[in-house]
């Protein structure tokens, strides 16, 4: 394995205009804006049990205190703003093709103005049915209320996917990162599955950046070069030279 540590300024780089950057992001990347990491040691987000309102069991037994959790957490996002990290990825397209492949449930990555983003994991302020998870609907600022339903008549429950449910977009992520031509990512533990094992889909050849203070393991990947460095300061340098390299 090549296994490099390197600071942003002094990187074996390879971009050529045209060129696939497929880009995975994590809770790192929204954490510099504010917005609290999904879980943390205890098992509990913001003093709250994740088995009772980020499962589809919690949904059954309290579909109330769910609803509750995921007003406030969308109150939140739409209280963030995109930090340097998101702005720095958005202006990749001025050169590349970019696809980013997210494990956020914010919008971040839109509203800096990156224009293909597949969100693994759903989107906040969307709401979609109980009995048809195709059945998505916006959300009128950050309020979800019980009374609401879908056009089936089914309480109306956040777009996200929840422990113990399928990633319906993890198949369309792995067939992306199996077309990149360079592969970043960003702010992830990579302790979360299956959106972990994606970076085993990037062909071996793919130079494979990853950004974070601290380095997850990554064994048998070959191409990496890893960047010590929190992502409002490794994304926007990396950036810089990626767009900057005369290729």
């Amino acid at each position: 394995m090549e296994d490099n540590k390197n600071t942003a300024s002094n990187l074996p780089l390879q971009g050529a205009r045209g060129q696939h950057v497929v880009i995975l992001t994590g809770a790192g990347i929204s954490a510099e804006s504010g917005l609290k990491t999904f879980r943390d040691s205890d098992g509990l987000w913001d003093g709250y049990d994740i088995e009772e309102v980020a499962t589809p069991q919690g949904w059954k037994r309290n579909p109330a205190l769910v609803q509750e959790f995921y007003n406030m957490r969308r109150k939140s996002v739409i209280e963030a703003k995109p930090n340097a990290a998101h702005f720095a990825l958005a202006r990749l397209e001025e050169k590349y093709k970019v696809t980013i492949i997210t494990q956020n449930i914010d919008d971040l990555h839109e509203r800096a103005g990156s224009t293909d983003v597949v969100h693994l994991h759903g989107v906040i302020t969307l709401s979609q049915s109980s009995k048809n998870p195709n059945l998505t609907y916006p959300i009128k600022g950050w309020e979800l209320g019980m009374d609401e339903v879908c056009e089936l008549g089914s309480p109306l429950r956040p777009h996200v996917v929840w422990f113990g449910e399928a990633v319906p977009m993890i198949e369309t992520a792995m067939n992306i990162c199996d077309q990149a031509d360079i592969f970043i990512l960003v702010g992830s533990s990579l302790a979360v599955y299956p959106a972990a094992g994606l970076v085993g889909y990037v062909r071996n050849e793919v130079t494979k950046y990853i950004i974070d203070p601290k380095i997850p393991p990554v064994y048998n990947i070959s191409g990496l070069v890893k960047i010590e460095e929190k992502a409002t300061i490794g994304v926007p340098k990396l950036v810089d030279e990626l767009l900057n390299d005369p290729k």
